[in-house]
């Protein structure tokens, strides 16, 4: 009898498969091998919030690398003896710790209930909202199913990552790669109302824009100066500043009310306000806290989408630094 209910869960779990398809992802994957993995998500996050806030931003930000450099699929997540996977790449060097250490932690609680069924890249996924969430943004369901990265390369990253100097074209065309639309993009950058940036990323906007301008005019002047004082000539390196000087430990839609006030820390912020073609989309962002959290919702479950693995394109990792053998 017991023999024959298994058998039978193992046929609708199958079927389930067949009928989703490759690169297809629904919310309920893991009602029958994993029920309870969104709870043991959440528990295992909200535990390294309480320890540090960086989990917030660290977390959210690890999710967006990873998606958009090979798709989402932890690949973000591997380890490599020889200091040649993505997270050794310099364009991922400044990622947190803790986003790692949570995704670890979060997976080390499921493997615990549910050995070998859920992907690291399903639960960077969950990581990823449930940090918007803590941080007082809006909930949203997860779509689920991805399967984890079999690759992890440096040399793949260059290129895939917006830089703090891009202007709305070259952000246009960076985010439409990876069927995101414009708004999309200006929703997304909205995270940046979270964590913080080492000086050296937005350096030359203070000190070296132009030989007519040494600081960059389209920025407020208070906030030069505060920036500035924050980051003068030859700072060390380690030092870094929060992105949202007004509320940095919300997410909130204070970050567009920064652009509109010229606060925008990067030139790729306050580009989406100068730009007459964004610019619409900022300002009703930045008088409608609703219409922000909803198009970010919306946003991130297109980014969970990004040229995902499902079925034998990927594999489920035991240990999310280390690609199966």
């Amino acid at each position: 009898m017991e023999r024959g209910r298994c058998m039978l869960l193992l046929m609708m779990v199958l079927i389930m498969d067949i009928g989703r398809g490759e690169g297809q992802l629904v919310e309920d994957f893991y009602s029958f091998t994993c029920p309870n993995v969104e709870a043991l998500v959440k528990k295992a996050v909200s535990t390294k919030f309480n320890q540090t806030f960086t989990t917030i931003p660290a977390t959210l930000r690890l999710f967006f690398h990873d998606c958009f450099v090979t798709g989402c699929d932890a690949s973000t997540m591997v380890s490599s003896p020889n200091g040649d996977a993505e997270k050794d790449a310099p364009d991922n060097l400044s990622l947190a710790g803790d986003g790692f250490d949570t995704v670890v932690k979060a997976k080390q609680k499921v493997e615990g209930a549910c050995p070998g069924v859920v992907s690291c890249a399903d639960i960077l996924a969950i990581a990823a909202r449930d940090v918007v969430v803590l941080a007082g943004g809006p909930s949203f369901n997860v779509e689920l199913g991805r399967r984890d990265g079999l690759v992890s390369k440096a040399s793949l990253v260059k290129g895939n990552l917006p830089e703090p100097g891009f202007n709305l074209s070259q952000l246009n065309a960076m985010f439409a790669r990876n069927n995101l639309s414009q708004i999309d993009m200006i929703a997304l950058s909205g995270a940046h109302t979270l964590g913080f940036s080492h000086c050296s990323r937005f350096a030359n906007r203070l000190y070296s824009f132009s030989s007519s301008s040494p600081v960059d005019p389209s920025l407020n002047q208070d906030y030069a100066k505060q920036l500035m004082d924050g980051c003068p000539r030859n700072v060390d390196p380690s030092i870094a500043i929060n992105m949202d000087p007004v509320t940095p430990q919300t997410f909130d839609n204070v970050y567009f009310q920064n652009l509109v006030n010229g606060k925008g820390l990067f030139t790729s912020d306050e580009v989406l306000f100068t730009d007459p073609a964004s610019q619409p989309t900022v300002k009703d962002f930045a008088n409608s806290s609703s219409d922000f959290n909803g198009a970010f919702a919306t946003a991130m479950r297109k980014l969970g989408r990004v040229r995902v693995k499902t079925g034998s394109q990927g594999s489920i990792r035991t240990d999310c630094t280390v690609i199966n053998s």
